[in-house]
């Protein structure tokens, strides 16, 4: 197994990104992630990629400094144009993040695949992770849910036009405000954070909980859900979603009835999804009103408890 003395965060974890010290007063965050296609509009995906890989950084407290392309595209099947759509989307989104494009690596495969390698700044002390959530702690939710469910209604084209707006909508956003929120409070207020993505609500709050030693209790009803995915929850669950279910079911007890496309919603794998925070509960009301005020529609959707029989309660 690999040590290092200036490696902070690895892969052990289960963070969201690495972290290497460079001096005492600046840590590196490095990340990598990138899919294939799950909206029609090249550009719109080329933006959703690049919101995606920038958010592993915003999650770990860093500020997004460069990137590196990652992309893969079938030889002769895919029109230039596209091409240059998916590229464009994700620049204009860097652009938006003020974080400087270096280059990157293109290969032929038979399916689209498209993202970035970023790099990012912190301070060392000011690093977060999965691993600081304290007993007592509220839980935050930056942003709705349900980005998965309406991806594969949209495959079949059994998505509204209002649901795959409010889906590319959230994910086209990016997680600065909201990180920027956090590191904006007096060390300390905050205690863990991780960005929701594709193991899904229970998933991300599971390795929360397993990582700090703690019970992560979510209070369903309080979830924000896009609009829609409710609705379309039934017919139009992903192969992830069950992965999803299968994996971390284990870990989760229900401590009331919950309806069951609610509880599939909260399994369900999630792109460019918001920030899950645990924070300080005596400077909760802060961080809500802070995120507020950056346009950031943060909901506090649960509470952290001392380790019980379950990793996570879905009440």
């Amino acid at each position: 197994m690999q040590q290092h003395d200036r490696v902070l965060v690895d892969f052990r974890t289960s963070d969201d990104a690495g972290v290497y010290k460079w001096d005492e007063a600046t840590a590196l965050v490095q990340t990598v992630d990138f899919f294939t296609p799950i909206v029609d509009d090249p550009y719109v995906f080329g933006q959703i990629a690049a919101a995606n890989a920038l958010s592993d950084v915003y999650a770990m407290g860093a500020r997004p400094l460069t990137a590196l392309a990652v992309a893969a595209f079938p030889q002769e099947a895919v029109d230039d144009g596209i091409v240059a759509d998916v590229f464009r989307g994700g620049c204009d989104k860097l652009r938006e993040a003020a974080v400087a494009l270096l280059g990157g690596h293109t290969v032929q495969d038979r399916e689209i695949k498209f993202g970035y390698a970023v790099t990012g700044i912190v301070h060392p002390a000011r690093v977060l992770t999965n691993a600081g959530a304290r007993p007592g702690d509220a839980v935050v939710l930056t942003k709705p849910i349900g980005t998965g469910v309406i991806a594969t209604a949209i495959k079949y084209q059994r998505a509204p036009q209002a649901a795959i707006d409010a889906a590319v909508a959230a994910m086209v956003t990016l997680n600065r405000a909201a990180a920027e929120v956090l590191q904006g409070l007096p060390a300390g207020v905050v205690r863990a954070c991780t960005d929701v993505t594709g193991f899904g609500l229970i998933g991300h709050a599971e390795e929360v909980a397993n990582a700090s030693g703690v019970t992560v209790r979510i209070e369903a009803a309080s979830v924000p859900l896009l609009r829609g995915a409710l609705e379309l929850v039934r017919r139009n669950r992903s192969g992830g979603l069950g992965t999803n279910e299968a994996f971390f079911k284990t870990g989760v007890r229900l401590e009331t009835s919950v309806d069951e496309d609610l509880l599939a919603l909260l399994y369900d794998p999630q792109t460019s999804g918001g920030l899950l925070v645990t924070a300080d509960p005596a400077r909760a009301t802060d961080l809500l009103s802070a995120l507020v005020g950056a346009g950031v529609a943060g909901v506090r959707i649960g509470t952290v408890l001392p380790r019980s029989d379950a990793a996570v309660i879905a009440a």
